[in-house]
């Protein structure tokens, strides 16, 4: 079974009392239903599991439910027997976003609290909107993502123990020792091709093929299209186009969308297709980071929203598309392939998991920079430039960054295959893989 951080949280929730219902949400395939059911079942006798997609497609047993008494007299048909009190039966209701409605009668449903519930879903915030009444302050909503590399590590064998003493180094400022950094740029590079989608890596546990691990990722990206198909008429091939553009586009120079390339229409502007990108955002398929012209804390006071960039959520999905079965291209460090895009992937979806706000620096006369977070202990932002090549001190948008004074910029980051740590005025060079430790809640003498 792969360990996952969320368990923590679903476990003390299962056995608090808690005042509102835990809804996790997501992209399909990361693993949500699957760690609700091995956490659930070590708790309640009585488990009921209810998958409304599947109810969908079939009977439409709770279709149009129309209050709590009805509900119940629903559920009764498919658990009557395991319907007792809240200490001992919890009511798992899979995949809520095919029956909106059931959204707004999660918060009589808390309100009445018969039974224990939980709740998971993908496009929950479509289906939000989609509702009349939100159940408002009754229900908390966590967001779950793939498996974060962390999580890789867990799953490859590597104990506490020795992620503690890379913790340790990285919070002191040292690199580990040469040996430990050759492992674990074998791992991070692993991570690379195979993601965090729980059947993929599961696949790579047990066969040690690529091959194998592709086949997976080929069936759960034709999914995520497939979902985009689902959607009304009137926007279900842009959204699969937004979606099929994004691995071009992080290969493109400036790697954002652009309107134009949408409908292949001109005239068109990125405000004609905010519902497709609400969609891919939404459902967990995509990433999206948000440009910034004025880095000024908080950074979510100067977004714009017409300079978008979207990655996806699963690094493995993305050079599973770039390089398919050539491992090489990703484990060998070959001068002629760039691996850019694949680092910008992969740190942005460890950074989403870990909580950050994602944005970059945007400016035509001085460049781009990766990404921004903010530093909430100095209320400034903080650049983050991630560099795949051979020449991490090579970084001239970053370096105008650091110039500008009107910014109050005092620390930056660089990830990297480097194994030092080292300091350049304010910039820290950091190896790649420890971005597993940063984090919003990082100390500020660990977050630079």
């Amino acid at each position: 079974m792969l360990k996952r951080k969320i368990q923590e949280t679903i476990h003390n929730y299962l056995i608090g009392n808690s005042e509102k219902i835990l809804v996790i949400d997501g992209a399909r395939q990361i693993g949500k239903s699957y760690i609700i059911r091995y956490e659930a079942q070590q708790i309640f006798k009585n488990y009921i599991e209810l998958n409304m997609v599947e109810d969908k497609r079939n009977k439409r047993v709770f279709e149009n439910t129309r209050d709590v008494s009805d509900f119940y007299f629903r559920l009764s048909l498919v658990a009557g027997d395991k319907m007792n009190d809240r200490s001992d039966t919890l009511v798992f209701i899979d995949e809520i976003q095919a029956y909106p409605e059931l959204l707004t009668l999660l918060k009589f449903l808390k309100d009445d609290d018969k039974f224990t519930y939980i709740v998971s879903g993908s496009q929950l915030g479509i289906a939000l909107n989609e509702t009349l009444s939100k159940p408002g302050g009754r229900i908390i909503t966590k967001r779950m993502y793939p498996l974060d590399f962390e999580e890789f590590l867990w799953a490859n064998g590597m104990g506490e123990l020795a992620i503690s003493e890379m913790r340790q180094r990285f919070t002191q400022n040292e690199p580990p020792d040469a040996p430990a950094h050759e492992h674990m740029l074998d791992l991070f590079k692993k991570y690379l091709l195979v993601g965090g989608l729980p059947d993929a890596v599961n696949a790579f546990l047990k066969t040690r093929n690529l091959i194998e691990v592709r086949k997976i990722q080929d069936e759960i990206h034709t999914l995520y299209r497939e979902d985009c198909s689902q959607y009304d008429k009137e926007h279900k091939l842009l959204i699969r186009r937004v979606y099929d553009l994004i691995p071009s586009n992080l290969e493109n120079k400036k790697k954002r969308m652009f309107a134009n390339d949408i409908a292949q229409k001109r005239g068109k502007t990125m405000a004609d297709y905010e519902e497709e990108f609400e969609y891919i955002i939404n459902s967990g398929i995509g990433l999206e980071v948000k440009a910034i012209s004025n880095p000024r804390f908080p950074l979510s006071d100067s977004e714009k929203k017409n300079l978008l960039k979207l990655y996806l959520n699963d690094v493995g999905l993305l050079t599973n598309i770039l390089f398919r079965y050539n491992a090489n291209a990703v484990l060998e460090d070959s001068p002629s392939i760039n691996l850019g895009s694949v680092y910008e992937n992969v740190v942005a979806s460890e950074m989403a998991a870990h909580g950050y706000l994602l944005c970059y620096y945007d400016n035509k006369k001085n460049g781009e920079v990766d990404f921004l977070v903010d530093n909430y202990d100095l209320l400034s932002a903080v650049p983050v430039e991630v560099k795949s090549g051979k020449n991490p001190s090579s970084h001239s948008a970053l370096d105008k960054f650091l110039k500008n004074p009107d910014y109050h910029i005092q620390n930056a980051i660089v990830l990297s295959n480097d194994r030092e740590v080292r300091f350049a005025g304010k910039i820290t060079y950091l190896p790649i893989y420890y971005v597993m430790f940063l984090a919003p809640s990082t100390p500020l003498n660990v977050m630079l």
